[in-house]
């Protein structure tokens, strides 16, 4: 059995600590730190090289979402937890590189199996909040990124552009496979592709990007 190695940060005491319990539970993960800024994150980080970072957001000092720049250029990947009424510092977490989001009142289960889902390099999201947070992505005028990312899904084939827009609406590889009555390993192939063309390190980004680009088209 391989074991995931996490890293906590979080700047409530009460929670770092049932943070720790709730991921000590299982046998396949392993809390290899608990810290309460984002300075000590990135510190920690460096030196324990963890699996998966599980970083909330608002915290003293440095913030999650520098915090987790600075983690993802290394080997381990992120994970943020968050509020309701934490959206717009969720997107920013996202385009900082964080592989999903999931909020802090979550089951316990589907904290752990979003470790072991952002472990394996997928990405995960919390559908509850997922609505209000693409209403940030409603466009104003076009940046130099936006046009470029115009460009490039412009080489999506019919069938990409197919899978683009069911990732955007929330559904997972199994769920496109049957939409599309395609197996689910013809989904995978689809989904690298679009990462490749679209220069995207995940589905979480796919997600973004797309619902950017569905705004920015001419109706």
């Amino acid at each position: 059995m391989t074991v995931i190695r996490v890293l906590v940060c979080d700047d409530e005491q009460l929670l770092r600590e049932a943070l720790v319990r709730l991921v000590g539970a299982a046998d396949d993960l392993n809390v290899v730190a608990a810290v309460g800024d984002g300075a000590a994150a990135v510190s920690a980080a460096a030196e324990l090289r963890p699996d998966v970072v599980l970083m909330d957001v608002r915290l003293p000092g440095m913030d999650g979402i520098e915090a987790t720049r600075r983690i993802v250029g290394g080997p381990s990947r992120v994970l943020i937890l968050t509020t309701y009424d934490l959206d717009s510092y969720v997107y920013a977490g996202l385009q900082a590189g964080a592989s999903g989001f999931l909020l802090k009142d979550a089951p316990g289960e589907r904290i752990r199996d979003g470790i072991r889902i952002v472990a394996a390099g997928q990405s995960v999201l919390a559908p509850e909040a997922t609505t209000r947070m693409i209403e940030a992505l409603q466009p104003t005028l076009p940046t130099e990124a936006d046009r470029a990312l115009l460009a490039a899904a412009e080489r999506l084939t019919d069938r990409e552009r197919q899978v683009c827009e069911l990732i955007a609406e929330g559904l997972s590889n199994d769920q496109i496979a049957r939409r599309l009555v395609i197996s689910r390993y013809t989904v995978k192939v689809h989904v690298s592709s679009v990462l490749t063309k679209l220069a995207l390190p995940d589905r979480v980004h796919v997600l973004l990007s797309w619902t950017r680009l569905r705004g920015l088209r001419p109706r």
